[in-house]
């Protein structure tokens, strides 16, 4: 593609910062209807990236993140200059979401889509009791803690790192299970996972120890069961700058202080 001819649409978080670099950015190279464009540009942090890729699963658009934001781990830095250089340049990483269906105490079913971590947790001030299943074979008859989650290598420097669970590199086909407060078993500290198995978690006690279930930024609340696999069909489509890529940033965590 030719350096200049590339398409681009811009998208920004409400935050001043992020409108500011959407009037500037589109006063220099324009903005396409995002139907039309070749690169979403995302302006914003990190919480603004992720709706914009879930936003662009399965569309083939590519984001190109600039941080105009308060973390930006998952952002490039912010110039406005030189954009149609950094963007053929750009590193591309396909992502394949988590799949979280859930069974629900109203007797719905729910479905959403996590980049990050799906997330289990304690409604109530009691502990959730957890019966976990991996492919078919029960791994934990009873987990009591205050939260599991599943997270990607990309979210595996989020919560996940919070929670004490390890940094999985970006190309590692594996999940990390991580939980959260564990009180029995006593010594669990989590397990890691390839990332074609299919977790199944049923809770226990549902309305004595009530637990809700998040992908991303989608809540379901009071759940009965969940079942967690890798969607391999859709895919969200990331370019980061080769000088800071997104698996040299996650590579970096390990080392930082």
């Amino acid at each position: 593609m030719l350096l200049n001819s590339l398409r681009l649409s811009f998208t920004a978080s409400p935050a001043p910062e992020a409108q500011t670099a959407l009037a500037q950015l589109t006063r220099l190279y324009g903005h396409a209807p995002i139907d039309d464009s070749d690169v979403v540009v995302a302006l914003g942090g990190d919480g603004f990236m992720l709706q914009t890729m879930h936003q662009t699963i399965n569309t083939g658009k590519r984001i190109y993140g600039m941080n105009c934001g308060s973390v930006g781990f998952l952002m490039n830095d912010y110039r406005c200059e030189g954009l149609h250089e950094r963007i053929n340049a750009a590193v591309e990483n396909d992502l394949h979401p988590l799949q979280m269906q859930t069974i629900n105490a109203d007797g719905t079913q729910s479905t959403a889509l996590a980049i990050n971590e799906v997330y289990l947790f304690r409604q109530s001030y009691q502990a959730a009791k957890l019966k976990v299943t991996i492919d078919g074979h029960v791994r934990l008859e009873e987990l009591i803690c205050d939260g599991l989650m599943i997270a990607t290598p990309a979210g595996s420097t989020a919560y996940n790192l919070s929670a004490h669970g390890p940094i999985l590199p970006l190309e590692a086909p594996l999940l990390a299970m991580t939980p959260v407060s564990a009180f029995r078993p006593r010594r669990w500290r989590g397990a890691l996972l390839p990332d074609r198995v299919c977790v199944e978690i049923e809770i226990l006690e549902p309305e004595k120890r009530p637990v809700n279930a998040v992908a991303d930024n989608t809540e379901v609340k009071s759940v009965l069961s969940v079942r967690i696999s890798q969607s391999s069909d859709r895919t969200a489509r990331i370019l980061s700058d080769p000088d800071h890529s997104w698996s040299e940033r996650i590579l970096a965590e390990q080392f930082s202080d």
